[in-house]
C-alpha cells in the first residue's frame, strides 16, 4: 500500500479495535497494521472520490472495520481455502477486513464503479488471496463457496443464489431482513445482531435448491 515501507498503526487505533472486538476475538499486531493501512488509504482517497459518507475516526472504524470483522468472525466456515465473492464491495467492506481476519480465504471483490475498483486494487496490493472484478453482479461468472454483501439491495443479491454460490451472508437492517426472510429458496440460520446499534443484523443462509 505504501511501497515496501512497514505500516505501524497508532496506539489509539489498536486500542479502539481491541475494546470494541474484545468479547469476540483478538486481532494480531499484523492484522491491526493491515487494517490501519487500509483505513489510512481510505481516508486519503475519500477526499477525491466518494468511497464512504461515514466520517473518519471512531465512527468509520466501528461502522466499517469492526462490523466487517464481526461479520467475518461469525461466518460459519470451518475449512481453509474457502472462496468468497463480495458483491458491490465499494470501499472493500466486508471483504477486505474478512481477508485480513482469515488470510487463507480466497476473496473476490466485485465493484462495477471504475474508480472504486481502482481504489480496491491499490489498497489490496499487499494482501494475499484477494482478486478484483470490475463488473456488475449479473455479469460475474464462476462458482464460490459463499456470496457476501453489505449495503446492496438484498433481493438483488439473492438473484445470484445459487448461480454464484449456495451460501449467502448479508449485513442489513432488521426491516430489510424481514422483507426477505420468507424467501422459501433460502434456509436462514438465526440472525446475529450487530452490537453497535441501528438495528442491523448479520444473516447467513443456504440455498435449498440444487
Amino acid at each position: 500500500m505504501h511501497g515496501s515501507e512497514e505500516i505501524h498503526s497508532p496506539q489509539w487505533f489498536a486500542e479502539l479495535l481491541a475494546k470494541e472486538l474484545r468479547p469476540w476475538l483478538a486481532l494480531s499486531e499484523r492484522q491491526i497494521q493491515q487494517l490501519w493501512a487500509h483505513y489510512e488509504m481510505l481516508v486519503h482517497w475519500n477526499e477525491k472520490i466518494n468511497l464512504t459518507s461515514v466520517p473518519a475516526g471512531e465512527e468509520m472504524i466501528i461502522r466499517h472495520y469492526c462490523e466487517s470483522v464481526f461479520f467475518g468472525a461469525h461466518l460459519p466456515v470451518t475449512s481453509e481455502g474457502t472462496s468468497i465473492v463480495d458483491l458491490g464491495s465499494g470501499a472493500g467492506f466486508p471483504g477486505i477486513p474478512m481477508a485480513i481476519l482469515q488470510p487463507s480465504w480466497r476473496i473476490t471483490l466485485v465493484e462495477s464503479h471504475q474508480r472504486k475498483s481502482v481504489f480496491l486494487r491499490e489498497s489490496t496490493r499487499r494482501l494475499p488471496g484477494i482478486s478484483i472484478l470490475t463488473r456488475r453482479a449479473e455479469s460475474v461468472s464462476g462458482s464460490y463457496d459463499w456470496l457476501v454483501a453489505r449495503g446492496v439491495e438484498p433481493r438483488a443479491v439473492l438473484k445470484n443464489i445459487p448461480r454464484l454460490a449456495r451460501r449467502v451472508g448479508l449485513m442489513l437492517g432488521e426491516e430489510d431482513f424481514s422483507a426477505i426472510r420468507s424467501n422459501l429458496d433460502i434456509a436462514w440460520s438465526e440472525p446475529v445482531r450487530l452490537p453497535w446499534g441501528d438495528r442491523r443484523l448479520c444473516v447467513y443462509g443456504v440455498s435449498r435448491g440444487t
